[in-house]
């Protein structure tokens, strides 16, 4: 296979980036499917590390409420001065690691206090990695043979979320998979309204099975499948401006910073940058932008920094790129940014108005399960297109990748199961960051594909190198706009 890369193909996007679906309750609707795509995964790790903190009730509440608003500030940031592709921002399961240590120390509100703390001042590292243009510089050492087992590792390594909740009762997961293969794949290319709402028609055809079916006793109490309006009453009716105690700013209280957890938050920013940095070029293909260059990167991260120290003054997590959301940009063929605008401006409503979100977690998480399981596997898929770029017939590349996709399951699989005395020479520092950065999949193979590409000669027609410039400029492309750089 050779080296060079094919012509993209162009005309397949039903709304580009500059593009305004119209009228407004096409685009709200748009915008709303993006926050349904996101909304398992944006309660998940509330409820995770709430649980582990020992919030519940209208501690969890609030907790659940400011993660949505962080995360709707967030993507507005991104959309409009970082990246300005169609990105969504939400929690980062990489910093998983770092919230469940300070957990063990801390509980409560006084345990969120830390988190935002830490958060806060990790966020510096995204801030001086985008806007000092380093990630900018690394991009020249950054083939397709490193970039493809990358993105397709955001989908795979995500495995776990949609099985656990495809789990919880297999059916109704696997009734709303089919909704959205059906919609999709079958009746997109016959009706329009299908191709624009495949994700949101079939979850509001699983949930209408799921209340039909609860309401017939088919779905008894406590199934996973069954819809419970139980917490409904008690979210609290609307979030207040206020300063401290449950407030929109600071709602735990003066953040506290405790440094002895600043090493493991700082792998888990840098575990987050490197996955970003596969978002924006599976993104960017996407939506028929080409890839993006130094410039775009370092504005996404700097962005990134700054959504980040957001969240922590909202009282919410660290926020990264939505690999989700992605995978329903490509799904859908709608990459405008007014979209994600919307989505963005309906995570923060949800967030400010308690029963709205409330509402909307009924949804049950089999049916969230049925939506990764679609998704998930389409971000693999584009990752390993971007493969096409380099010659796969190169035993050295084949061996290459081969070897980071493997390395992305097998090294985490190490450090979370097997070393849990690991020490690097006794150095505690380096071994928590090795421990940190070997337990992220994305990181791992991030790390071990750049070393192995740029140490293990290969030419550039070989690598792929050159590739991303061969392909048509988007400005060249009717109806498509310029590079979000421009």
């Amino acid at each position: 296979m050779s080296g060079n890369a094919p012509a993209m193909q162009t005309g397949q996007l039903n709304y580009g980036l500059d593009e305004t679906p119209k009228p407004w309750p096409k685009a709200v609707g748009l915008g709303l499917q993006h926050v349904l795509t996101m909304f398992g995964a944006t309660i998940a790790v509330p409820f995770i590390i709430g649980g582990a903190l020992g919030l519940e009730g209208v501690s969890l509440a609030i907790l659940i409420s400011s993660v949505f608003i962080a995360s709707g500030v967030a993507t507005a940031i991104q959309v409009t001065i970082g990246t300005r592709l169609p990105i969504v921002q939400g929690v980062s399961f990489a910093f998983l690691g770092p919230f469940f240590a300070i957990a063990g120390v801390y509980e409560g509100p006084e345990g969120m206090q830390v988190i935002a703390g830490m958060v806060i001042v990790g966020a510096l590292l995204p801030l001086v990695i985008g806007y000092g243009g380093l990630m900018g510089v690394l991009r020249r050492f950054i083939s397709p043979i490193t970039i493809g087992p990358v993105i397709a590792l955001i989908g795979l390594s995500l495995f776990g979320a949609a099985a656990g909740n495809s789990s919880e009762h297999w059916p109704l997961a696997f009734t709303t998979l089919i909704f959205i293969f059906l919609f999709s794949l079958v009746l997109a290319p016959k009706v329009r309204l299908f191709s624009l709402f495949p994700i949101l028609l079939a979850v509001l055809t699983a949930y209408v099975i799921a209340l039909l079916f609860t309401g017939l006793g088919v779905f008894g109490d406590g199934s996973p499948a069954a819809v419970s309006f139980a917490a409904v009453a008690d979210a609290p009716v609307f979030r207040g401006f206020d300063v401290g105690g449950g407030g929109l700013i600071f709602p735990w209280g003066t953040p506290i910073f405790d440094f002895s957890f600043m090493i493991a938050i700082l792998a888990a920013y840098l575990a987050s940058s490197v996955e970003s940095f596969g978002d924006y070029h599976a993104i960017s293909r996407i939506a028929e932008v080409g890839d993006p260059d130094a410039k775009t990167i370092n504005r996404g991260l700097g962005a990134e920094g700054i959504g980040c120290a957001l969240t922590g003054l909202f009282g919410g997590f660290a926020s990264t790129s939505y690999s989700e959301n992605i995978g329903l940009v490509g799904l859908t063929k709608v990459a405008s940014r007014v979209v994600v605008i919307v989505g963005a401006g309906a995570l923060v409503v949800l967030g400010l108005i308690g029963p709205v979100g409330a509402v909307i977690a009924t949804i049950p998480t089999p049916i969230v399960g049925g939506v990764y399981l679609a998704l998930f596997g389409l971000i693999a898929a584009v990752g390993l297109s971007n493969l096409r770029r380099a010659d796969l017939d190169s035993q050295r590349n084949l061996m290459i990748v081969g070897f980071v996709l493997f390395s992305g399951f097998v090294f985490p699989y190490y450090f979370e199961n097997i070393a849990e005395d690991f020490s690097f020479f006794g150095i505690d520092w380096a071994s928590q960051i090795i421990q940190s950065v070997g337990s992220n999949a994305i990181a791992t193979a991030a790390i071990l594909g750049i070393l192995l590409d740029n140490l293990i000669p290969g030419t550039d027609a070989e690598r792929g190198i050159g590739a991303y410039d061969a392909l048509v400029r988007p400005e060249d492309l009717p109806g498509k706009g310029r590079r979000p750089s421009e």
